[in-house]
């Protein structure tokens, strides 16, 4: 699917910003090894949370998805099916993460996979954690990559692991306190990313009865085996990561945008797109810590930063557009994480922007972004919803149009994204498949 976008000076308008992504997929996670009714509000309606679901089906546990603003989960105590068929995360990193861990606990194999990104994202850090712990998972490849064969059950004890993607440490956190002994994870790195993350998982979990202990500098877990997970209600916050490109959207274009169900106390580290925002020179507005509304003012000045990326890798993208609207230059420090996405989205970000005109300098951990007149062109958006997103907004503020390719995937975690920059005035049309 290809979108064409052209300049847009001005977005005016109100935005409703859909369900947090990551703590919906923890939501029907929790729920499904929880026993009992567990009914999530306000869920992600995207495709990811239905791949997610579409697993734990197989592994037995009912969900009834018929009511969009209420989910229920019939949980299964822990005690999952060896599923009858090949479960596939299709485009869900963070789902074939967690069922990953999940399916240790069955006893019994499991084949998991997913489309061709998903085989293609390491995975070898969370096997061999999983492995110290007991449990028996094999790459089919040899090469720490999708397709794998988990074989539980998962028994505890030490594992150590490096702490620059949470997505292989929260599934092992899940996982371990049902484990049949107690756990210790050590991170093997001098810092721990990606920490919002983590407290968001930390968070969820206590909603569930479970608890586990961790050093102050997060290097370190304590997992009690043998916990049982209780029924809960998860009311899903709207998603600060979704947001980000609307966000940046309007302080990047002379415009007046209002944002709702946003939270500035939530879990989620792309709340700093707010601090951010202000430090660099936008006009932002916040009541009552977002929840009656969160007004950008766009047309102003803005100026270049240092930004810490270490809690907000998934924020490199939108943050490598505003750098380029940015007088002087920006520097975004920390950034591994974000290369173990769907892409490596710092270094594919800096491709495509590049092409627009972009100027960069990068680094394994740092991308600095300068100043830059940017024209229109062909982005391919590489699969991967946030490239999308973030080329999408830079076109905005492009000479000429833009072509954006592979748009679809916008879908993974803003099902109504282009839809809703149309509906406060951005110049986007979907092109015609020949």
């Amino acid at each position: 699917m290809k979108f064409l976008v052209r300049n847009t000076q001005t977005l005016q308008g109100e935005v409703s910003v859909p369900g947090n992504k990551s703590g919906t997929a923890r939501a029907i996670v929790l729920g499904s090894l929880a026993e009992g009714r567990t009914r999530v509000y306000n869920p992600l309606l995207n495709l990811d949370s239905f791949s997610i679901i579409g697993m734990f089906e197989a592994m037995g546990v009912s969900i009834d998805t018929s009511d969009p603003e209420q989910w229920v989960i019939e949980g299964s105590g822990g005690n999952l099916s060896v599923p009858s068929s090949v479960l596939d995360a299709e485009n869900s990193g963070t789902g074939f993460y967690m069922v990953v861990a999940a399916a240790s606990l069955i006893k019994g194999c499991s084949i998991i996979t997913g489309d061709y990104q998903i085989c293609y994202r390491p995975a070898g850090p969370q096997i061999d954690a999983l492995n110290m712990l007991g449990a028996d998972i094999v790459s089919t490849r040899g090469n720490g990559l999708a397709p794998l064969v988990v074989k539980g059950v998962l028994k505890g004890g030490e594992a150590s692991m490096p702490g620059y993607n949470s997505q292989w440490l929260t599934p092992i956190l899940v996982a371990g306190s049902m484990a049949e002994e107690d756990s210790h994870i050590t991170i093997t790195d001098e810092k721990m990313l990606e920490i919002p993350y983590i407290n968001m998982t930390l968070g969820m979990l206590e909603q569930v009865g479970i608890t586990v202990e961790h050093s102050d500098d997060y290097r370190e877990y304590w997992v009690t085996g043998r916990q049982k997970f209780k029924a809960a209600d998860f009311h899903i916050p709207a998603d600060w990561g979704t947001s980000g490109y609307p966000l940046v959207a309007a302080a990047i274009t002379d415009s007046d945008v209002t944002f709702h169900n946003l939270d500035t106390e939530d879990y989620a580290g792309e709340r700093a797109y707010v601090d951010i925002l202000r430090r660099m020179g936008a006009d932002v507005k916040i009541r009552n810590n977002g929840l009656d509304g969160i007004t950008i003012k766009g047309g102003k000045t803005l100026h270049g930063i240092e930004i810490d990326c270490s809690g907000t890798p998934d924020a490199v993208p939108a943050l490598a557009v505003l750098g380029c609207k940015a007088e002087g230059k920006t520097v975004l420090k920390n950034v591994s994480a974000s290369r173990y996405k769907e892409t490596d989205r710092t270094a594919i970000i800096r491709k495509e922007l590049e092409k627009m005109g972009g100027r960069f300098e990068e680094t394994h951990d740092t991308l600095t972004v300068y100043h830059s007149e940017l024209k229109g062109t062909f982005i391919d958006g590489h699969h991967d919803h946030r490239i999308v997103m973030a080329s999408s907004i830079a076109a905005l503020i492009a000479e000429g149009p833009t072509v954006v390719d592979h748009a679809e995937f916008a879908r993974v975690s803003f099902p109504t994204f282009f839809e809703t920059m149309k509906g406060i005035g951005a110049d986007i049309t979907r092109l015609e498949e020949v």
